[in-house]
């Protein structure tokens, strides 16, 4: 085991602080790699406070790792010292149900061991509840070489962290629902998320639509390259667009009307839900009467993350970022339930060298 600093909560709501922790050696099929940005995402708060429940303490957060291979094991064959590398929300999974076979290891039929909140897996592939993973708030992490990813060069690293959470997070469905040119692409919400689907839905080709509550988000929006921008608090904003969308690409994690987004929808489109809001009321006739489809979307396998990887890479699509240290995550904390931050917090692992 090798100690290793990172930033932790000990208890639900505690505030991160400089904590060690222990990660293991590298294995025969392992790749130690040197943190050199992690992204801050939304869930990392619900996780740190318990808000989901199951949290397991200490808990170090993040799943946007981008770093350099500082060792590898004798039996790896894809990396090498020096690859530039990413990690994404989840480390291993059984590798041998459906799911894990059809390269969506992200629904893992035995729970996929998520990068941090999780557990690390004995050899014949089931949990090991005494071995808890720790994310990339942290100075270096190990990981198996077939749950890694090639960050491409051309992808500056800061921006490159989100899009191991933030971009496969919405590249999955606009790829699902094979989203291209002509089709009509609806954004609810202009977060870490939203900003990232409506940059891959325009580089697919779409028309892009951010619907807001915030009126305020209209410039941004279209900086961003959305097509259009509507602000859903304005009167008759949903009946004034009603049946105009092929895609909705809901990413709100607080409570808002399904149904009425719903009927924002062209016949036979699809309103799919990347965000994590309390439960919430839908009416069968807002999908009936149009023969309408409501989804969800949770990131992707490492395949398809891979893909986004290049295809961001092709596009010279990148997350808007803030570098913070990691001493001020507590009040990035703050900012981010507040609103206050375009689009994605990102710690420069550098500064753990001043604590």
């Amino acid at each position: 085991m090798s100690n290793t600093p990172a930033y932790a909560a000990v208890s639900a709501g505690a505030e991160l602080a400089a904590h060690a922790i222990e990660r293991r050696q590298p294995g025969p099929h392992d790749v130690e790699i040197a943190i050199r940005y992690c992204g801050v995402c939304h869930s990392d708060i619900h996780q740190v406070r318990d808000e989901w429940g199951g949290s397991v303490f200490p808990m170090v957060p993040g799943h946007e790792i981008v770093g350099t291979v500082t060792r590898v094991g004798d039996k790896v064959e894809k990396w090498a010292q020096g690859d530039t590398v990413g990690v994404g929300c989840f480390v291993d999974s059984c590798r041998t149900c459906a799911a894990c076979e059809d390269g969506e290891e992200q629904f893992c039929e035995k729970g996929m061991s998520a990068t941090y909140n999780s557990f690390e897996r004995h050899d014949d592939g089931t949990l090991d509840r005494s071995r808890p993973t720790y994310g990339g708030y942290a100075t270096r992490i190990v990981v198996d070489e077939n749950y890694v990813l090639r960050v491409p060069e051309s992808i500056a690293l800061e921006r490159a962290a989100p899009l191991l959470c933030a971009g496969i997070t919405t590249y999955s469905p606009l790829k699902l629902y094979q989203v291209g040119e002509g089709d009509t692409v609806a954004v609810v919400g202009l977060g870490g998320l939203g900003h990232m689907a409506v940059k891959i839905a325009k580089a697919m080709g779409a028309s892009v639509t951010v619907l807001s509550h915030s009126p305020n988000k209209r410039d941004a929006a279209l900086k961003l390259g959305a097509d259009d921008f509507v602000a859903t608090g304005e009167e008759n904003a949903f009946d004034d667009h009603a049946g105009r969308f092929d895609v909705i690409i809901d990413t709100v994690s607080a409570g808002h009307d399904y149904n009425a987004y719903l009927g924002l929808l062209k016949r036979a489109g699809v309103m799919v839900l990347v965000g994590m809001p309390e439960p919430q009321l839908i009416s069968a006739g807002s999908l009936i009467l149009g023969r309408k489809r409501l989804a969800g979307s949770m990131i992707g396998g490492i395949a398809e993350t891979q893909e986004m990887l290049d295809f961001c890479a092709e596009h010279d699509i990148g997350a808007d970022v803030e570098v913070i240290p990691v001493q001020d995550i507590n009040d990035a904390y703050e900012r981010m339930m507040r609103g206050d931050v375009r689009y994605r917090f990102v710690i420069d692992t550098a500064s753990f060298q001043a604590d």
